[in-house]
């Protein structure tokens, strides 16, 4: 399994009318997450893209358990349970605040795409690399 955590300062612009995080933006933090999650392996998403992979997100839930607001500072978690063996990678995500409260948590799932043909792929080898080692009982 791997596991990375991102911090997340709430912004003003990210807060409705009552001073809770929009639903929506949630969708934009797990992708900031998951970015940075892939950072923390010694990969990224624009060498992905160099290699001609490109990873479109096909699937995504969020479970709003308590409300973020303005100035928070959150912890995004974002795991990997299973080493992808195919064209389909799953993030797992949780959204804590500064008193280790859960706030969220969600489930992206995304594929691996050939850029050129726009066909799905399996996941690059540079970054099987990188992941692998996390999944040694698999």
């Amino acid at each position: 399994m791997f596991s990375a955590e991102t911090k997340i300062r709430v912004r003003y612009a990210e807060t409705d009318q009552m001073n809770v995080v929009y639903y929506g933006n949630y969708a934009q933090y797990f992708e900031v997450a998951r970015a940075e999650s892939i950072r923390q392996l010694g990969f990224t998403y624009k060498e992905m893209e160099a290699m001609g992979i490109v990873m479109p997100v096909v699937e995504m839930h969020t479970r709003f358990l308590r409300p973020a607001h303005y100035d928070d500072l959150l912890t995004v978690k974002t795991i990997l349970k299973e080493l992808p063996l195919n064209h389909r990678i799953e993030f797992h995500h949780e959204v804590y605040n500064e008193k280790d409260k859960l706030l969220a948590t969600g489930k992206v799932v995304l594929y691996f795409m050939d850029m050129k043909k726009m066909q799905k792929t399996t996941m690059p080898e540079q970054f099987v690399e990188k992941i692998s080692p996390y999944f040694k009982e698999q």
